[in-house]
């Protein structure tokens, strides 16, 4: 069963840690993807820039909105993911409690759906 581990970073963060501290934060994250892999439970995995550098778009009624970053009204970024296969929820829980990153941001788990999944009618 397919997981992403979402991983939701404070604004602001990566510039308290510096450069030094960022590194060696990376490479944590690197060891643990390739200790997903070996297990085989890696199917993807990604870090992402800042908000600073990003895009939002909207088409409402044919028209195109862009509001570029930072976005002052979100308190967290999504910083990077990891898209895993386990067995359980509790099996992606279990990974996403060995992810460094949990302690310094927040790991937010969540099973692949159609997006229609949970609807009512």
């Amino acid at each position: 069963m397919p997981y992403l581990l979402l991983i939701m970073e404070p604004h602001g963060q990566r510039a308290e840690r510096g450069l030094a501290g960022g590194q060696e934060a990376y490479a944590r994250m690197q060891r643990f993807g390739e200790g997903l892999q070996a297990r085989g439970l890696l199917r993807a995995s990604e870090s992402l820039a800042s908000t600073e550098q990003a895009v939002r778009l909207q088409v409402r009624d044919g028209q195109t909105r862009l509001t570029d970053g930072p976005f002052a009204e979100t308190k967290e970024m999504v910083g990077g993911f990891f898209l895993i296969d386990c067995a359980t929820r509790e099996e992606a829980l279990a990974i996403a409690r060995e992810c460094p990153a949990a302690e310094w941001a927040t790991v937010e788990v969540r099973e692949l759906a159609p997006c229609y999944h949970g609807a009512v009618d």
